[in-house]
C-alpha cells in the first residue's frame, strides 16, 4: 500500500470514532475525484471499513464498484494457514465484495479445514465451493506468474470419516477465486441422495430448487450459468442429461465431473453436510439474473420528477435554486447508473480424435458390480459380427499398432427418453464417450452402462495435435474478441472480466510435451484479466460454442461429459447504456 493508500485507512480508523461532522471536515479540501483514486486503490477489508465512515463515501465506493470483478491466486505453500493466508491476501489486496468463493485445494489440504479458515477471513454469508481437484492454473499468490499444477487423478473413495485424507498424501496447494457479479444473484444448490435408501437421488427436487431459487431472485425460471462439481461416486450422465433438459439453450453449464467437495448456501436448509438424512451427490453454483438490478434511466428520471413535483408544491421557483437542482440532476447521473449485463460463454478444446470406421452394437450384457459392459459390435457396411479381439485388431491396423486402451474410447450415440416431475417425456439424443479397458474372443469392454442393442459409436483416441490445434483455433476467437473490446469508439462494447477453465486430468504438460498450453489461448490474450483452472476427473460442459463460432443443431447429437478436453468459461460484461439526456 502506497502513501496516500495509508493515509486513506489510517483516516478510516480516526473517523470512524468521530461524529460525521468531524470526518466531513477534516476531508472537506479533498474533492470526490481524488478521494475516489485514493479509495480504490485501498485492499477490500480497508475499504470495506471506508464505505462506512459517511454516506458520501458509500457513494464513491458503490461509484468504484459497479463493474463486475473477478479475483483468483494460487499457493502451494505446505501448511494450510498460510496457503489460506496468501491467497486471501492476494485477492483482497484491492477493492471486492464478494458475491461467492470457489476454493479448488490438493488433497494434502482437509476440505474441512480450509472452509473454516476461509470463513474466518470472508465471512460466514457467502456461498462457496470448496473442492478437492487433480490440479490448478493461476497466478502464484508471491509471484504473480501463472502457473499450471498437476497432481494425481481425484477419486471418490478413500476419504476419512471428517472428509480428510491420508497424511502421506503431498499434493499441497490451494486456488482461491473471488467474484463480485452485481446484477446477478449467486447461491449454492446441492443435490441430494437420502441415507436410508442411496439409490434415491433427489434429482427431480434438485431441478425444482434451482428453478425455484431462480424464479425467487429473477424474472424467469432459468438461470444464467451454473457450476457443478461430482463427488465422483455418482453416474454424473443422467444428472447432467437432466440439467440440460430442463435448462433452455442460453444456460451455460461447466464443472468437474469427480472430486471431493464442501460447500455453503445463503439458505440454511440447503447446508446438509453431517446431516442424519442425506449425502450430496453434487453441488451446484447457480447465477441468476437479479431482478432488483438498478436501472439508472429510470432512477434519474424517478427522481427528476420527485424534484419538479416539489417546486411545484411550494409555487416558488429562483434562479439561485434552478442552479442547484442542474447540479443535482448532473451528479444524479453520474453516481446513479444502471448495471449492465454478465454473459457466460464457453469454448471447448477438443483433444480426441476419430478412429476406423462406425460400428453398432449387436448383444450388450451390463456388469452392475464393475458398472462396465461387455458388447459384440460390425462396421457398419458388413454382416460379420466382430468379438473384442477382432474390433481392437482393426483399431490396431488404423493406428499402426500404437493403440493404447487407455486412452481409447468409444462415443456412443443414444436416442433415448428423458422427463422431469410429471412432464410428459420427450426424445434426446446424446453423445456418451465409455473408456476402452480391453477385449478378448467373446467381448468388447468398456466402463460405464446405458448401452444398449442397436446404439451407434465410433472410436476415439487422445490425440495431442487435435488438442493443440484445438486451442490455436481458441486463441485466435478470443484474439478477436480482444480486439473488439479495444475499439474505444465503440462505447457499448462487451469486456472480458474473467475466466474458468476445466481441463482434462489426462491432458498437461505430459500430454503436450509442454506446460501452459492449456492456459495460452486466454493467458495470451488477457494477461491481465485473472482465469482459475482446474483438472478435472470429467469434463461437464453445455452450452452454445459462439466464441469459436460452433454450434449444436437440435438434431445433433449433444455431449455434456466430454473426454480429453478443455472447456473456457469467459466472463464478460457489457455496459449499461448511458440515460438518454434529460429535457430542461
Amino acid at each position: 500500500m502506497d502513501g496516500a493508500s495509508s493515509s486513506a485507512a489510517a483516516a478510516i480508523k480516526t473517523d470512524t470514532k468521530r461524529p460525521q461532522t468531524a470526518a466531513a471536515g477534516l476531508f472537506s479540501p479533498i474533492n470526490d475525484d481524488l478521494l475516489q483514486k485514493i479509495l480504490s486503490r485501498l485492499p477490500a477489508l480497508s475499504f470495506a471499513s471506508a464505505a462506512c465512515v459517511s454516506k458520501s463515501w458509500n457513494q464513491i465506493c458503490s461509484r468504484i464498484l459497479t463493474r463486475p470483478k473477478l479475483a483468483s491466486a494460487l499457493s502451494l505453500h505446505p501448511s494450510p494457514k498460510v496457503a489460506v493466508k496468501e491467497a486471501i491476501e492476494k485477492v483482497l489486496a484491492e477493492p471486492i465484495r464478494p458475491h461467492f468463493v470457489v476454493a479448488n485445494i490438493g488433497s494434502g489440504f482437509g476440505l474441512y479445514d480450509i472452509s473454516k479458515l476461509i470463513s474466518k477471513k470472508l465471512g460466514s454469508s457467502v456461498p462457496f465451493i470448496i473442492s478437492t481437484s487433480s490440479g490448478i492454473f493461476g497466478r502464484d499468490a508471491l509471484t504473480h506468474e501463472f502457473k499450471e499444477v498437476k497432481w494425481g487423478e481425484v477419486c471418490g473413495d478413500g476419504i476419512d470419516e471428517d472428509c480428510s485424507i491420508p497424511a502421506k498424501d503431498a499434493n499441497y496447494g490451494i486456488l482461491l477465486t473471488v467474484g463480485f457479479v452485481p446484477g446477478l444473484k449467486v447461491d449454492a444448490i446441492p443435490l441430494l441422495q437420502t441415507i436410508k435408501d442411496p439409490r434415491e437421488v433427489l434429482l427431480d427436487k434438485f431441478i425444482m430448487d434451482i428453478k425455484d431459487y431462480t424464479a425467487s431472485v429473477s424474472d424467469c425460471t432459468s438461470p444464467v450459468g451454473i457450476m457443478m462439481f461430482g463427488d465422483g461416486l455418482r453416474d454424473m450422465k443422467p444428472i447432467v442429461d437432466a440439467l440440460d433438459y430442463a435448462m433452455p439453450a442460453e444456460t451455460v453449464i461447466v464443472g468437474d465431473e469427480r472430486g471431493r467437495f464442501l460447500y455453503r448456501s445463503e439458505n440454511e436448509s440447503r447446508n446438509v453436510c453431517g446431516s442424519a438424512k442425506y449425502f450430496t451427490d453434487a453441488v451446484t453454483l447457480v447465477f441468476a439474473k437479479d431482478k432488483d438490478k438498478p436501472h439508472g434511466k429510470y432512477l434519474v428520471y424517478s427522481f427528476i420528477q420527485h424534484r419538479f413535483s416539489l417546486v411545484s408544491s411550494i409555487g416558488f421557483c429562483s434562479i439561485s435554486y434552478l442552479h442547484a437542482f442542474r447540479s443535482v440532476r448532473y451528479k444524479v447521473k453520474k453516481e446513479i447508473k444502471g448495471i449492465g449485463d454478465i454473459q457466460f460463454q464457453i469454448a471447448l478444446s477438443n483433444g480426441v480424435s476419430t478412429v476406423g470406421s462406425r460400428h453398432k452394437a449387436v448383444s450388450v450384457k451390463v456388469n452392475d458390480c464393475e458398472r462396465s459392459t461387455w458388447l459384440t459390435a460390425r462396421r457398419e457396411g458388413h454382416p460379420e459380427i466382430l468379438d473384442g479381439q477382432q474390433i481392437l485388431d482393426d483399431i490396431n491396423d488404423e493406428l499402426a499398432n500404437h493403440v493404447d486402451s487407455s486412452d481409447l474410447y468409444i462415443g456412443v450415440t443414444k436416442r433415448r427418453k428423458i422427463s422431469i416431475g410429471s412432464e410428459k417425456p420427450r426424445w434426446i439424443t446424446s453423445l456418451e464417450y465409455h473408456g476402452v479397458v480391453g477385449g478378448d474372443d467373446q467381448y468388447l469392454y468398456v466402463s460405464g452402462v446405458g448401452i444398449k442393442t442397436g446404439d451407434y459409436f465410433n472410436f476415439y483416441r487422445s490425440d495431442p495435435e487435435t488438442a493443440l490445434a484445438s486451442c490455436t483455433s481458441i486463441s485466435s476467437s478470443l484474439k478477436k474478441l480482444k480486439v473488439n473490446q479495444t475499439q474505444k469508439h465503440h462505447c457499448h462494447m462487451s469486456e472480458v472480466f474473467g475466466g474458468f477453465m476445466f481441463a482434462c486430468c489426462g491432458r498437461g504438460e505430459p500430454f503436450f510435451g509442454r506446460a501452459n498450453v492449456d492456459g495460452s489461448p486466454f493467458v495470451e490474450n488477457f494477461s491481465t484479466v485473472p482465469l482459475a483452472g482446474i483438472f478435472c476427473g470429467g469434463e461437464i460442459a453445455r452450452g452454445s460454442l459462439r466464441l469459436t463460432g460452433e454450434s449444436q443443431k437440435d438434431s445433433d447429437a449433444r455431449c455434456t461429459l466430454h473426454v480429453y478436453c478443455t472447456i473456457y468459461l469467459v466472463l464478460s460484461y457489457t455496459p449499461a447504456p448511458a440515460p438518454a439526456p434529460l429535457e430542461h
